[in-house]
């Protein structure tokens, strides 16, 4: 009689071998570690390194919170070469305001002996913008007007004129113009006109004024011609002398401290008095074609 293998399993006497033990439980899953590994680059057999984004984020974030020096632009009628470099600052981020030292506002007309005249501080670039369109349209664009105002009328309300500055008042109503922020206070640290009768009327205005708030600024001319390709070029090199003048203004604090750099007093900020005309020597060396002038005065 065939008997059923299972059940023969079943009542087939136990040897006496113990069955091996079971083998360990395996280890607790553990999180992969951070890869170091970065692909190589085939055409010349060097490793390719791989952003890091958090730590470029905070790279970006310092970048955001970095110290920025305060400047102000200046020209004769605060449209042309003055507006240039505001934007061109502005786009940098650095605090900017600016100004005219003439009159009157005087720009173009049909003859030279008609120009169109306004007022400081209460003529918008709009208004002036919109009143010439409807004069001479096609006159006006072909030789640069609209433009430079469609320009400026982003860049501010209306041109301001120097000698109607309150230095250290604050400038509350300003607060749309570009680079407005962090020259709220209405101080700056460095001023740059551009034409020498501009850096006439600064120092004579500020020699007037007899020094009230007892603080250092840098008066630097740059000799631009009032022309809009002219302005292309000077508002250019304006911004590579803001950036020096920062980067060494930033060297001074990290070395010496900041401590009275707002008051124009402390060790960093009288290292950095002294390294400016040496900044100013370099970079003239770099734009030979623009003649600068640099002196120190008090607000």
């Amino acid at each position: 009689m065939s008997t059923d293998p299972r059940l023969a399993a079943r009542t087939a006497p136990r040897t006496a071998e113990t069955p091996p033990n079971p083998p360990p439980p395996p280890p607790p899953l553990q999180p992969p570690p951070a890869s170091n590994f970065q692909p190589v680059d085939r055409s010349n057999g060097t490793t390719v390194e791989q952003p890091n984004h958090q730590q470029n984020g905070d790279i970006e974030e310092g970048r955001d919170k970095a110290f920025k020096l305060k400047f102000c632009t200046v020209c004769a009628s605060n449209q042309n070469r003055s507006m240039e470099a505001h934007l061109r600052l502005s786009l940098a981020n650095y605090p900017v305001i600016s100004f005219g030292t003439g009159s009157l506002v005087r720009l173009p007309g049909p003859t030279i002996t008609q120009p169109n005249v306004y007022a400081f501080n209460t003529t918008s670039y709009d208004v002036m913008y919109r009143e010439l369109e409807e004069k001479d349209v096609r006159l006006y664009r072909a030789n640069g007007l609209l433009n430079m105002l469609e320009r400026n009328r982003g860049v501010k309300w209306g041109p301001e004129r120097w000698q109607d500055w309150r230095v250290g008042a604050p400038r509350l109503k300003h607060e749309g113009d570009r680079g407005s922020q962090g020259v709220e206070g209405g101080v700056v640290d460095v001023v740059i006109t551009c034409e020498e009768r501009c850096w006439d009327a600064v120092m004579d205005d500020l020699l007037s004024r007899g020094a009230p708030l007892n603080r250092p600024v840098h008066v630097i001319n740059v000799d631009i011609k009032d022309n809009h390709e002219e302005a292309l070029v000077g508002g250019k090199a304006i911004l590579d002398l803001a950036d020096a003048l920062n980067a060494a203004a930033e060297r001074e604090r990290d070395e010496k401290g900041s401590a009275g750099w707002e008051q124009g007093t402390g060790p960093g900020r009288a290292g950095f008095d002294e390294r400016v005309p040496d900044i100013v020597a370099e970079w003239q060396g770099r734009w030979p074609a623009l003649p600068a002038i640099w002196t120190l005065a008090w607000f």
